[in-house]
């Protein structure tokens, strides 16, 4: 059952290299409502670490523009061809970066998480989830943009909804100390002697 709370605000995201799709849902009581919703286009970009600077510069404008209380992105899925995973964990690293930096709580969920929690289907097409999350959110046609990414970022927001008052399986950091503990081995501390 989900938790009735008096107001809060979740962003989305769903991590790209060439198109980042945002979503921000605010929660009054239990009801949903669509804030905002959008991509950052990121295809103008030839050299990858312009496009890792532009991520957290927008990331972080979306954050001061909606004051979300907490993020839930898309973890990324394994592919066979490790630079494009790389990049893509780059980015979904930055934008991470970006909410970790204003102390902002993160959960990350599978996209087979997502597409069951709105859909009831983890084998859920793009274009399926839209479609549920226009008809459960009542979000216009007109505001349907021409990339799913959008969508995909809004369905990672009501994928977290959803787990409001659950516990939540997947990983969740509450500040880059709490970070830091859940992931021994991958980060290295600055002030420790080599």
């Amino acid at each position: 059952m989900i938790q009735p709370v008096k107001e809060k605000i979740i962003l989305g995201i769903d991590p790209g290299t060439n198109i980042m799709g945002y979503g921000v849902l605010k929660i009054t009581g239990t009801k949903p409502e669509v804030m905002a919703m959008g991509v950052i286009d990121l295809r103008k970009f030839s050299n990858h670490y312009l496009k890792l600077n532009h991520i957290f510069t927008r990331v972080t404008g979306i954050i001061e523009s909606y004051l979300p209380d907490e993020l839930a992105i898309e973890a990324p899925f394994f592919g066979k061809n490790v630079q494009s995973m790389l990049k893509l964990g780059r980015a979904q690293g930055v934008a991470m970066a970006a909410a970790l930096h204003r102390d902002i709580p993160i959960t990350e969920y599978a996209p087979l998480k997502i597409k069951m929690a709105i859909t009831g289907n983890g084998q859920a097409s793009k274009e399926q989830v839209a479609d549920m999350l226009k008809r459960m959110l009542h979000i216009p046609q007109s505001e349907i943009g021409p990339f799913m990414d959008a969508t995909d970022a809004l369905g990672a927001a009501y994928c977290h909804y959803m787990q409001m008052g659950k516990p939540v399986s997947d990983k969740s950091y509450h500040g880059w100390k709490d970070f830091i503990s859940k992931n021994p081995g991958k980060v290295v501390d600055p002030h420790q002697k080599r």
